[in-house]
């Protein structure tokens, strides 16, 4: 399995980076994970957006939706695609969200009904049933956040990423993230922040207590502001963990190898 980072804000872009986006390929298959606004140019860098398999939204928070707006627009008008429509699972209630969004962006002689739905396959994924897209298992636990949001644990053969979303710490987390090859946690808050904050985000404190009581091997810290203190930071994660660190920058490639391996 291949993990391209294709952004790493928090909640609006930081310099020369969107906000959250993670591109997942595995054999032949591809998956984008989130979609905020700024990674669509990043991804088409590595994939053309009709190659996509499916894309997979954790929440419907702007910051990590935002993206398939010009999505739709690459695949209604841009020459040459193979095939205009790539299915869209959202969480409960993201019909009815993107219906509401088209109605505000239909214009002209678009018909709000079909503004997405000429472009995806829209359907909405059960947090208890999982998913299984072209080999990939998804599983989903809900996190602690302001509005209903999944973790995803992700796994095709040979290896397991689990990607936090947003949320606060919840002691059920370590169980579910247990024995990944990679762990893509929030790090939303860098140092110890208003109470109020903490019940949606963690801090890196927080994400490095997470990776190590989950057993993971490696910590990929994501969803954070600039300015980022990158050797603070790494300082802080590593004393409580002692695997390897990594920071969600724009084009950084992981690359895990047969039995999870960084390649």
């Amino acid at each position: 399995m291949k993990v391209t980072v294709l952004g790493g804000s928090a909640a609006a872009p930081n310099p020369g980076q969107g906000c959250s986006g993670y591109l997942l390929e595995c054999e032949r298959t591809s998956l984008l994970v989130d979609c905020g606004p700024g990674i669509l140019p990043s991804l088409l860098r590595y994939r053309r957006v009709d190659n996509l398999d499916a894309i997979v939204l954790s929440h419907l928070h702007q910051d990590h939706v935002l993206d398939i707006v010009p999505m739709r627009y690459a695949l209604k008008y841009a020459p040459a695609l193979h095939r205009r429509r790539i299915p869209l699972w959202v969480p409960p209630g993201g019909s009815l969200f993107l219906e509401r969004l088209a109605q505000v962006l239909a214009v002209g002689s678009e018909a709000a009904d079909s503004f997405f739905a000429e472009t995806f396959e829209i359907a909405e994924f059960d947090p208890h049933a999982g998913l299984e897209i072209l080999g990939w298992q998804i599983r989903f636990h809900p996190t602690r956040h302001w509005i209903p949001c999944w973790a995803f644990r992700l796994t095709c053969p040979h290896a397991t990423v689990v990607y936090t979303a947003d949320t606060g710490w919840d002691d059920t987390l370590p169980s579910f993230a247990y024995g990944a090859d990679l762990l893509i946690a929030e790090a939303t808050l860098a140092v110890e922040n208003d109470p109020n904050a903490r019940s949606g985000h963690l801090t890196a404190s927080d994400a490095a207590m997470l990776a190590t009581l989950a057993h993971v091997p490696t910590l990929l810290l994501t969803h954070y502001w600039e300015p980022f203190d990158e050797g603070t930071i790494r300082s802080l994660v590593q004393r409580s963990f002692s695997g390897s660190v990594l920071i969600a920058r724009t084009g950084l490639i992981v690359d895990l190898g047969p039995k999870g391996e960084i390649g």
